[in-house]
């Protein structure tokens, strides 16, 4: 175990990891890729290892009493902004216990003290790649090495008053480098006598390369010494040490805390479904559950789902990864949860089959998620006719951290936005692609090279024909980035932090609740009372669906240019279509008078289910004053729930449901769950309910006692 180091004089000392963080994916945990390297350390020229930056403050004692300055992410930061503490070692302790929980090792930096004594005043400390090595040339091989400097500008400072309290004034979070994943942060050097401190002597043995036998340590066979055991069995202990430090981080009161809380939601909803997976000694690593409200709710829109494993737990050491969609007021709406110790590919692969099982095994369209190797195989694994996309925040997300001074360009991100979701055909990508490379001299930029082989998964100009509900369009794309930001890090317990996910799930439903009601109660008001289509399309769609169609109608029809084209055939015509003040890009709209089919090149209707301008002009010229019954999407409509579940909708389910019992079982249970939460709000409702269901009991009485054909089927 590594010592506490001295203070002051050790301001150059490192305390660096002994691993290399995960860098094999697009995403990492929160990197710093080398592109652009020169930039990235422009903005400090040290001389010496032994400087630091002037920003850091030599003027620290004119610093006032006020709350501490946070620059960068706020996530993980809570206790550490919070706590107060009365040491200069429990201060070391306590920002090397964030580092390991982020991801980082710590190095000691300066003080300053109490004029005309020697009582700290002031102590920086920073994150161990702080600052530059005389002589170190950065390139993208030693970049994320943990040896390496990169001049990361990550640090904290506390302050001590008159009374001996320490408490950070200063804080920044980000980092221009990878961090550590969860299974590799016990070997951060800095972290090292944390673990120590917190473990058994037995775990300290584990860590220092022995294996324990009837408790007694004993070396592997082979073995000369501990030294040898790390060098030769590095990955073997990492992983045996992981699955220990999980196990020791949750606790089993915890594990049973959160069992007892699933079996309590199983009893009491009856669709209620919860998984847990076992590692081979039979311990509970991995958990999924989702109430029968989900599973309704994905019935009715299982067309699109995001999945996001980007929820770290610190407290547990834990992934929160929810399973989220859209419902038909274009609101966030749950599918499911699960808690993950680990981001294995046999965990992904166990979660993803396990969620399919619990919905019926209905695959939906498309799946978005972050950039992760892992999860990507473990999707074509288990979704293999699934459109894997690459949610578009989590690329600019990645973007801040791996592209460095680039990201303050003005230029570039305008360009790399529109490669992202600008371009409306892969020519004009390729083009935009190659201009940014070269004009910012990014040829060997590796993380960008990485990010293009995977341009199929992100760059919508390439997707056009896969339908995505608008999760990539603002505000929903805001709504979907930050889903659990008022759960993940800031609950003690897992029982806790499932109760808070499906307190947010209920918050969520409360407001389609609200929206429902609105919709009930009247139609959403015309911008132009008197047009057969636009109150055509306020009587089928929601609220806020209906006002998405409205601006497109009002774009169409009152900011849109068209000149039609020749048509062999005199039942089709065919439109170019240009919006005024939005550049000089072509549309092409296709229209057949007598099967009323539409067509246009920029692909709308294909991606988010609803008309575009331009084929909405294209009506309009033709005068055509509703909206085709095919081009009507049931999902965005006021029915989108109902009717669901009733087999008689589709002759294939009805009869599906005749001849087969468990088909039958299934329909009526979901058909009788889904008209149980509707009336649960309101008395009336339920009191209408009970009379149905004793009426319906009655006929099924009057058919028994008139033969027996039915007995044997309802006996069984």
């Amino acid at each position: 175990m590594s010592q506490v180091e001295p203070a002051a004089a050790g301001a150059d000392q490192a305390v660096e990891g002994a691993v290399v963080p995960h860098d094999e994916g697009v995403g990492g945990g929160g990197g710093g890729d080398v592109a652009t390297t020169e930039a990235q350390v422009a903005v400090v020229v040290s001389t010496s290892g032994d400087e630091r930056r002037v920003e850091y403050g030599d003027d620290a004692d004119n610093e006032g009493e006020e709350a501490a300055t946070v620059q960068g992410s706020k996530e993980g930061t809570e206790e550490l902004l919070r706590k107060v503490v009365y040491s200069e070692e429990a201060a070391y302790k306590l920002y090397c216990d964030y580092g390991h929980r982020m991801g980082f090792s710590i190095r000691k930096g300066k003080q300053s003290y109490f004029t005309g004594t020697k009582r700290i005043r002031t102590k920086d400390y920073f994150c161990s790649k702080e600052g530059l090595k005389e002589g170190e040339k950065l390139t993208d091989a030693n970049f994320n090495d943990p040896h390496t400097r990169t001049n990361c500008r990550a640090m904290v400072r506390f302050r001590v008053n008159d009374h001996g309290e320490w408490k950070v004034i200063r804080l920044v979070s980000d980092h221009n480098h990878n961090l550590a994943r969860p299974e590799e942060r016990h070997l951060l050097r800095s972290a090292r006598s944390l673990i120590a401190g917190r473990s058994s002597s037995v775990e300290a043995m584990v860590y220092a390369g022995y294996q324990v036998q009837g408790g007694a340590p004993q070396l592997p066979a082979g073995s000369t010494s501990a030294a040898n055991i790390v060098e030769n069995s590095k990955q073997h202990l990492l992983l045996s040490y992981s699955a220990m430090a999980k196990t020791l981080a949750v606790g089993t009161g915890d594990l049973h805390s959160l069992v007892s809380y699933l079996k309590s939601r199983a009893n009491e909803d009856g669709m209620f479904y919860w998984d847990v997976q076992l590692d081979q000694s039979g311990r509970m690593t991995n958990f999924f559950w989702r109430d029968g409200r989900s599973r309704i709710d994905y019935d009715c829109f299982s067309d699109v789902v995001v999945f996001d494993s980007t929820y770290r737990l610190s407290k547990q050491n834990l992934i929160c990864a929810p399973f989220v969609g859209v419902n038909h007021h274009w609101q966030t709406t749950m599918y499911g949860c699960a808690l993950l110790a680990d981001e294995s590919m046999s965990a992904f692969v166990w979660l993803f089959k396990s969620f399919l099982e619990s919905m019926g095994n209905r695959h939906p369209q498309s799946i978005f998620t972050n950039l992760d190797q892992v999860v990507s195989k473990a999707i074509e694994n288990v979704f293999p006719n699934t459109c894997h996309r690459i949610a578009h925040w989590h690329i600019q997300k990645n973007a801040h951290s791996r592209l460095g001074a680039l990201n303050v360009s003005k230029v570039f991100n305008k360009m790399f936005t529109k490669c992202i979701q600008g371009c409306d055909s892969e020519t004009e990508f390729e083009e935009t692609w190659a201009q940014m490379i070269h004009e910012f001299k990014l040829q060997d930029n590796k993380w960008l090279k990485k990010l293009y082989k995977l341009k199929q998964k992100w760059c919508s100009a390439l997707n056009k024909c896969t339908f995505d509900g608008g999760v990539e369009y603002e505000p929903q794309c805001d709504s979907m980035s930050n889903i659990f930001n008022s759960v993940a890090d800031k609950l003690t317990s897992l029982s806790a932090i499932a109760v808070a996910v499906d307190k947010l799930s209920e918050d969520w439903r409360e407001k389609e609740l609200e929206e429902d009601t609105r919709c009930l109660q009247k139609p959403p008001s015309c911008i132009i009372k008197h047009s057969d289509i636009l109150n055509h399309a306020a009587k089928v769609y929601t609220h806020r669906i209906y006002k998405l169609f409205e601006t497109d109608f009002l774009d169409g029809c009152g900011a849109t240019k068209f000149k039609e084209l020749p048509c062999e055939d005199n039942n089709t015509h065919q439109f170019e279509m240009t919006m005024q003040g939005r550049g000089s890009r072509v549309c092409t709209v296709r229209l057949n008078m007598s099967t009323m089919e539409l067509s246009c090149s920029c692909s709308k209707f294909e991606t988010m289910g609803l008309l575009c301008p331009h084929a909405l002009k294209a009506l309009s010229i033709k005068n055509i004053c509703k909206i085709p019954e095919s081009y009507i999407l049931k999902r965005w409509t006021k029915d989108a729930k109902k009717w669901v579940f009733n087999p008689k909708q589709y002759e294939s389910s009805y009869q599906e449901c005749m001849d087969d019992d468990a088909a039958y079982c299934n329909y009526v249970m979901h058909y009788a769950y889904d008209l149980v939460t509707k009336s649960q709000g309101q008395e009336e409702l339920r009191k209408a309910l009970w009379e149905t269901l004793e009426n319906g009991e009655k006929e099924l009485e009057k058919y028994l006692g008139n033969g027996t054909q039915y007995a044997p089927s309802y006996a069984a």
